[in-house]
């Protein structure tokens, strides 16, 4: 099997929200698994059920999106470092995503005509998850 690098984003108590948000946007197979589920040590009873693992896999388009908590005990700090980044020549499929991802968003710049050519915008989701779309022009790879 070859290495894998798939985005894994962390929350505070809405990573369910999030994921659940995520996956009516890219679709595939979605699992969640609790911390109750395996009574986690260190973990307190008020939070068996944030999650401690969630997935989207084999999306239509082939994504793989992870997602969990982060218990109260550890120490959180939202992403501002990271951006995940779709691309590709679909530019009706890429278009459908910023548009979805765009519910709620902070936009800081609006999907439009990049200087290197195709499309380009950028955004912060209602989860706070920084998201770059990049739809290639024809014949640029």
């Amino acid at each position: 099997m070859m290495a894998i690098l798939n985005p894994y984003l962390n929350f505070r108590d809405n990573a369910r929200e999030a994921i659940e948000f995520y996956h009516s946007i890219f679709g595939g197979d979605l699992t969640i698994s609790t911390f109750g589920d395996f009574k986690m040590p260190g973990i307190e009873e008020a939070e068996y059920d944030k999650v401690m693992h969630s997935q989207i896999s084999n999306s239509p388009a082939g994504f793989t999106l992870m997602a969990s908590d982060t218990p109260a005990y550890m120490q959180y700090a939202p992403a501002s470092a990271f951006s995940v980044s779709l691309s590709g020549d679909e530019e009706e499929l890429l278009r459908g995503y910023w548009e979805k991802l765009s519910e709620g968003a902070t936009i800081s710049m609006p999907l439009g005509e990049a200087p290197w050519g195709g499309l380009f915008g950028m955004l912060d989701d209602k989860f706070g998850t920084s998201w770059l779309v990049n739809i290639n022009a024809p014949g640029q790879a």
